[in-house]
């Protein structure tokens, strides 16, 4: 079984959506990112691991970079970085956007990529 790092419910503001106010008031976001990394608890060695706060950073700076009108898009560009920047063999992105104006807790997308 191959180790997964999971970071849930990394909170960004960003500017994203279809609706102006949207884009100009901005809103929270809700990360939710599971990592498929390599073996480091067997070296236990910090050199061989994923930095979290790294991970974190990335989020927020593809979060920054731009604004999105779809959370597809947002979610493909956090997933296309993050296996571009780190040493995983995958990873799964979910967005979730709890002040949809819909009368549901959050709305949600998921992306994966993969190495392989």
């Amino acid at each position: 079984m191959t180790p997964t790092i999971e970071l849930a419910g990394l909170e960004v503001f960003g500017r994203h959506g279809v609706d102006e106010d949207e884009r100009r008031d901005g809103q929270r976001f809700l990360y939710d990112l599971e990592l498929e990394v390599g073996d480091a608890g067997s070296s236990d060695r910090i050199e061989d691991a994923v930095d979290y706060r790294e991970v974190a950073a990335c989020v927020r700076e593809v979060s920054e970079a731009r604004a999105f009108h779809l959370l597809e898009a947002l979610a493909a560009a956090v997933a296309d970085a993050i296996i571009e920047r780190f040493p995983v063999s995958a990873v799964r992105v979910r967005v979730r956007k709890p002040d949809v104006r819909l009368p549901v807790d959050f709305a949600a997308v998921s992306v994966e990529r993969s190495r392989r």
